[in-house]
């Protein structure tokens, strides 16, 4: 990683600590609505591509229930957006991590410090004590799940628990970039809301306030033009080098199911041994490719059902295999020459 892409990495804040929202009007205005008529369901599954906004508006929902109990407020009922003063107590105290009325489940880091692959069921155990606690201020509670693709199956269950029994005066935002793939149990105790990919103007915006950077920045825009909406692929593509790589690693796709080595060692090598943008670069080149021909093949899916399944196993499998190599800071090639020879075995 380039020192450059090293401080911007370094500088983009958590979701829990941003304060602007690009795009996703619509989305919000259907949070707000619900939530000033006095009967919003209690929970949420916001599905959408990664690095769009899905947490940062969660999180901007948290806020503003936390900051506004009484849905029927003239605050709440006059508001046009879920905006609160970034310095009034509730934002702070959430962009702190200590509100009492906010739980988050997310991947943390084991015992030794290594950042687990799934959240466990003991995290999602912590749901129970909390709305089981006494109520936070004007007695509302949220749980933001980010993402609930990352629940393994015993904590899917634990929370599958709490969301059909709810409590009073509760709300669960569950975050998805895959909410199809969310265990159907799950989708059907939650209101759905679909973000759609931000323009590349959004992205722009967005990038530029995450990173601190202007927005008349001549690589910013090369970057947000090519990260297909998402925020956070513009930033990893921003220095130059993760744009290159994905498309080199595009290239190799376009191939499939042929593979020479030869260009896999070429790719593996430019994956450096502990570059996290890179990788990330990599897998998110993989991870779109993947999903046009999933895309692709679901509107004729009744003739594609083993190609579907083929991919979608491979899919699964890489994400995985992604994980751990990132977690236990492995090397690089070998998961490049595994990715390819799972999609050449699937698309043949």
């Amino acid at each position: 990683m380039s020192p450059r892409q090293a401080e911007r990495e370094s500088a983009i804040p958590h979701p829990r600590e941003t304060s602007l929202l690009f795009g996703h009007r619509e989305a919000e205005t259907a949070l707000l609505t619900a939530y000033r008529s006095g009967r919003i369901p209690h929970a949420w599954l916001i599905g959408g591509p990664q690095g769009i906004g899905k947490a940062t508006l969660a999180y901007r929902m948290a806020r503003f229930v936390l900051a506004h109990g009484q849905p029927l407020a003239a605050a709440v009922q006059t508001a046009e957006d879920l905006a609160i003063d970034p310095d009034d107590a509730v934002a702070r105290q959430v962009a702190a991590g200590s509100h009492g009325g906010l739980l988050t489940l997310e991947r943390t880091a084991n015992d030794r410090g290594v950042m687990r692959t799934v959240i466990t069921v003991d995290e999602t155990r912590e749901t129970i004590a909390f709305f089981g606690s006494t109520a936070a201020a004007e007695g509302w509670r949220v749980c933001i799940v980010d993402t609930v693709d990352e629940l393994n199956p015993n904590a899917a269950n634990a929370l599958l628990k709490i969301l059909e029994e709810p409590p009073q005066r509760s709300l669960f935002l569950l975050v998805s970039q895959a909410p199809a793939r969310v265990l159907a149990t799950i989708q059907s105790r939650c209101r759905k809301l679909r973000l759609r990919s931000l323009t590349t103007d959004e992205v722009i915006g967005a990038a530029a306030a995450a990173a601190d950077i202007p927005p008349t920045d001549l690589a910013l825009r090369e970057a947000a033009e090519a990260s297909e909406g998402s925020v956070s692929r513009a930033l990893t593509l921003l220095g130059g080098d993760a744009l290159k790589l994905q498309q080199r690693t595009a290239a190799l796709l376009a191939r499939l199911p042929e593979v020479d080595p030869r260009d896999l060692h070429t790719l593996g090598e430019s994956l450096g041994t502990s570059d996290r943008v890179a990788l990330a670069a990599f897998v998110d080149g993989i991870d779109r490719w993947i999903a046009d021909r999933l895309h692709a093949d679901d509107a004729n899916a009744n003739q594609n059902l083993p190609r579907l399944a083929r991919l979608s196993e491979v899919w699964e499998k890489i994400v995985r295999a992604a994980r751990d190599t990132e977690t236990y800071n492995l090397e690089r090639k070998p998961l490049v020459f595994s990715v390819f020879g799972w999609l050449a075995d699937a698309t043949r």
